[in-house]
């Protein structure tokens, strides 16, 4: 049986890619790319309290991802 990636792990991974993009778009082009990563930590902040993720909605609908709990059954 393979193993998916859940759609948690994936939105970890996005998000961490995220920040280290506009973390390197920020030393190696534009200071004002800050604000990328201030949006990325700004959005994973307000998913911890109301669980509205934008970027699981559109991992879900793009590449088939399912949580955890949907995995298991």
């Amino acid at each position: 049986m393979q193993r998916r990636m859940s759609l948690e792990r994936a939105v970890e991974a996005f998000a961490g890619f995220m920040v280290l993009l506009s973390v390197a778009l920020t030393h190696y082009v534009h200071p004002g790319f800050v604000w990328l990563t201030v949006f990325v930590g700004a959005n994973l902040f307000q998913q911890s309290f109301t669980g509205f993720c934008p970027a699981a909605m559109i991992l879900r609908k793009l590449f088939g991802f399912r949580s955890a709990a949907e995995a298991r059954g």
